[in-house]
């Protein structure tokens, strides 16, 4: 499965700047706004790690208050794509 998950990330004004820095340096995320504080992200499977524990190391992100899953979506992929489009 492949899984693309949709965060809300609010960080301590001060801080934005270096957690939007570190998000947009993990591999498998994405920022796509930030005001006053709250940080839009999406956080993709990546080859080597899971959506899910990308999103729990963004809890360790000096200066992140809090990190809200807002939306998750998953589909196949790989052989399970291929065995869902054969059914």
């Amino acid at each position: 499965m492949y899984n693309i998950c949709g965060c809300l990330v609010h960080a301590m004004p001060e801080k934005v700047p270096e957690v939007q820095a570190a998000i947009e340096t993990s591999e498998g995320c994405e920022v796509h706004a930030q005001e006053d504080g709250r940080i839009v992200v999406t956080v993709e499977d990546t080859d080597n790690r899971r959506a899910s524990e990308i999103i729990m190391d963004m809890h360790q992100i000096p200066g992140v208050i809090t990190v809200t899953l807002t939306y998750h979506h998953f589909e196949p992929s790989g052989a399970d794509a291929a065995a869902t489009t054969a059914l």
